[in-house]
């Protein structure tokens, strides 16, 4: 396919992709848009303009600041909007090309800025990465039973702070909390001194479950409307002190960030990829068929203030050990109820080599082996000044779909 709109080489927005956001700039409020190339289609104008007229609507559903209510329409209609606007982008149809309102409808992506694409209700954060928690059992418990027992058998996860959740280009305050290194005598107050991001996807659910109702494997994809880049940002001092018994708390807590762009699940379609094998016999609602999972290359780059960018890692969305459709079903198993919007992001995705850990903790080793930047300063954590940048995309037989970034700057500590 080929669009009347430039894209540019490598553009993570093309034809093929067309993903879901919410924008505003200094002359628009907040309102719905399809991104291609550099620019955003604005669907409000496309609406008021009719060219959605063989679709049911309702009245100014693209001039709200998330994307609930659209999506709460359902997937068939969802598709059928995104497919017209795939329509009218084509190089061969004149319709919106020819149109004296195309200058309205195409906004500068420069010139806007990206909101929350969901209003976010609920978040769960799961440990899906075989590697990524083999790294950190064996650097904290025994390097021979670096997996706790359960972890093969079920996709473990916790109950995140969907309040703190922020979209890409938010920069965040380094946070303040307890911390207890193991040769002090009593535990300490003040900025964590060990701030890392862990490289992450998540998926975002549009349609909702009742209590008492669980959500199959088979179904799963029937519940996703589609994907972010997600960075789990993560106080490593304060939550080394704080998990035991219970779990993260206030080391993670204190920010998410996120991708503004939600790539629907249909856009995936081509990059679709077989899981690892389970090492265990799974119980039955945990089993599934068919590739389940995404070839989606995923980069890390550190910036420091005023420098340039490196390039830390290098992994990829299909090494997890649990993939999407198995985090959905565990997560409504026990009845559990699901709203449009809710986010379930994937935990650490590490691969099998060292360039592919998503975390400071393990590129760096616990601090062991500081990695060296092109200004030639050290990083074993993350530093005040230093932007974090996350991306991701798939490509394949001249096809690219890409999610953008998610970039976030690292203030100090108030």
């Amino acid at each position: 396919m080929s669009s009347w709109v430039q894209v540019p080489e490598k553009s993570d927005f093309t034809i093929y992709n067309l993903p879901y956001g919410v924008f505003k700039n200094k002359r628009l409020t907040p309102r719905a848009g399809i991104a291609i190339g550099d620019k955003i289609v604005d669907l409000s104008i496309l609406q008021e303009k009719k060219f959605f007229s063989g679709i049911d609507l309702p009245d100014e559903i693209f001039l709200k600041d998330n994307l609930n209510d659209f999506i709460a329409l359902g997937k068939s209609i969802t598709r059928k909007v995104r497919e017209r606007v795939q329509e009218l982008l084509m190089n061969d149809n004149p319709e919106l090309k020819d149109h004296r309102i195309r200058g309205k409808v195409m906004v500068n992506r420069k010139e806007a800025q990206m909101l929350l694409p969901v209003r976010i209700g609920d978040y769960t954060d799961f440990y899906s990465s075989k590697e990524h928690a083999s790294n950190v059992g064996a650097m904290f418990r025994d390097p021979e039973n670096a997996l706790l027992p359960n972890w093969k058998h079920l996709p473990v996860g916790y109950h995140g702070r969907a309040s703190s959740i922020i979209p890409s280009g938010t920069a965040i305050v380094r946070p303040k909390g307890q911390y207890k290194d193991p040769n002090m005598d009593r535990p300490a107050f003040g900025p964590t001194r060990r701030l890392d991001f862990e490289l992450e996807m998540a998926f975002i659910t549009g349609k909702p479950t009742k209590m008492g109702e669980s959500v199959s494997t088979e179904e799963a994809e029937d519940y996703i409307f589609g994907f972010v880049l997600f960075n789990d940002w993560s106080a490593r001092d304060i939550q080394a002190w704080e998990y035991v018994p219970l779990g993260p708390f206030l080391g993670k807590s204190f920010a998410s960030s996120i991708s503004p762009w939600v790539v629907v699940i249909e856009a995936l379609e081509p990059f679709r990829t077989a899981s690892p094998e389970p090492e265990e016999e799974l119980l039955p609602y945990l089993k599934y068929e068919g590739d389940c999972a995404f070839d989606l290359k995923l980069e890390v780059y550190i910036q420091p203030e005023n420098g340039v960018e490196n390039l830390v890692c290098q992994s990829n969305y299909k090494y997890l050990y649990w993939n999407t459709v198995q985090q959905l079903a565990h997560q409504t198993v026990n009845g559990c109820n699901i709203n449009i919007g809710d986010i379930y992001a994937s935990g650490t995705i590490s691969g099998p080599t060292e360039n592919s850990y998503g975390s400071m903790l393990e590129l760096a080793w616990k601090g062991t082996r500081p990695i060296r930047l092109e200004d030639g300063s050290e990083r074993k954590f993350i530093e005040d000044g230093d932007t974090v940048k996350m991306r991701g995309f798939a490509e394949n037989d001249g096809i690219r779909v890409g999610f953008g970034e998610v970039s976030t700057e690292v203030k100090p500590a108030k």
